[in-house]
């Protein structure tokens, strides 16, 4: 098949992360822009990036893109795109969200109406159809305004990516699975590192980190949109993507991944979805409190999401809750820690200022990414 655009989203800030992933998965980077980036690749790739991509939101298949400041245009530009290339007569079709940035049409039910009646009408003159039955395959198309400028792909995903199939049950609020990743991605951690998550909530940090170190690709128990899609990808090339990931799999190693929270009933969730994944025998989780937070080895990461008081009353607990963890912290020789939080005085009360600082967006919340870092080890 001949090379394709697709495009997927991710959380802003994170960009990066997503793009070595993409080049890792050996595919050609086209664009990089805010929350989005953008290669090539062939129908394989549509299977083996909904699989294996960690940290994008969702895979679609470009259809196009132009400029369109009026409705008028908006119909004839989506009208000249080669519909029937992609959706067959059967094919089940609508467009399922859009999104306005700065742009000069900006009400999304309307963009949504009038880009399905322009491909209905496209559809209408290719098939020689006037009604369509839609009962076939679902192709769900996205479409992104930024700066009037309209991108419109196909998803390929259905449900987001960060439903990894796994977490059945989850605390108070969870990080998504495709943000955890992300961030562990940004630290140097590896799986013969020590990694302790003190407030491990529904266990998203340590699963996902014990999926790395197991090579456990993340889409490999769950389904996509696009394996329906027979007119344009081949049954088969899913098949052999998810032979592909279960030869990569090492489960039988030695790693010390850890995950405490002071919620029992919480903890017990984290062990279900462990081994829900297939790694509850690499993550021992425990009840246990911030306070009581040590190691007796050395070099060791913490990599934690800490509660931000979105709620009033919790919000009164904060300052005493990070200068526990941050005394905590202290008394680990050589550790570095890595925490994600809303909580503006979070260096403060941690009593100490973060070597690095990132700011990430999670979902219309803005977080940052305090790193705290300890020494090397030395080489061995």
């Amino acid at each position: 098949m001949n090379k394709v655009e697709l495009f997927a989203p991710c959380h802003f800030g994170l960009e990066a992360v997503l793009k070595r992933e993409i080049i890792d998965l050996g595919y050609e980077i086209a664009e990089v822009e805010d929350g989005r980036v953008t290669f090539y690749g062939d129908a394989d790739a549509v299977c083996r990036s909904n699989i294996f991509l960690r940290t994008a939101e969702r895979i679609l298949w470009k259809v196009g893109s132009f400029k369109a400041t009026t409705f008028e245009e908006l119909f004839e530009k989506t009208r000249s795109l080669p519909w029937e290339d992609y959706i067959p007569k059967d094919g089940k079709f609508w467009v399922t969200k859009a999104a306005s940035v700065k742009s000069k049409l900006f009400s999304p039910s309307d963009i949504q109406s009038i880009m399905k009646k322009a491909m209905v009408r496209r559809m209408q003159e290719h098939y020689r159809l006037e009604w369509f039955p839609e009962d076939g395959a679902s192709y769900p198309v996205r479409v992104f305004l930024m700066k009037d400028v309209v991108t419109v792909g196909i998803d390929t995903s259905g449900v987001s990516l960060h439903k990894r199939g796994y977490r059945e049950m989850s605390g108070k609020a969870p990080i998504t699975e495709t943000l955890a990743a992300a961030l562990i991605m940004l630290t140097p951690w590896r799986k013969d590192r020590i990694l302790v998550d003190p407030f491990c909530g529904s266990g998203t940090f340590p699963i996902e980190a014990a999926m790395m170190a197991a090579n456990i690709a993340p889409g490999m128990n769950r389904s996509f949109t696009a394996e329906d899609w027979t007119n344009l990808i081949p049954r088969k090339l899913w098949y052999d993507s998810v032979n592909e990931a279960n030869d990569m799999i090492e489960d039988n190693i030695d790693v010390d991944i850890q995950g405490y929270d002071a919620d029992g009933a919480v903890i017990r969730i984290a062990r279900q979805n462990a081994q829900e994944a297939g790694v509850g025998h690499l993550i021992h989780f425990q009840e246990r409190d911030v306070k009581d937070l040590s190691h007796p080895k050395k070099y060791g990461f913490i990599i934690t999401n800490p509660p931000y008081g979105e709620r009033l009353e919790e919000k009164e607990n904060l300052p005493q809750l990070y200068q526990t963890f941050g005394e905590s912290f202290k008394r680990l020789d050589s550790w570095s820690a890595y925490m994600i939080t809303s909580y503006e005085e979070a260096e403060r009360y941690f009593g100490r200022k973060a070597d690095k600082n990132r700011k990430i967006y999670n979902g219309m919340l803005k977080t940052y990414f305090y790193q705290f870092l300890g020494p090397r080890p030395p080489r061995r």
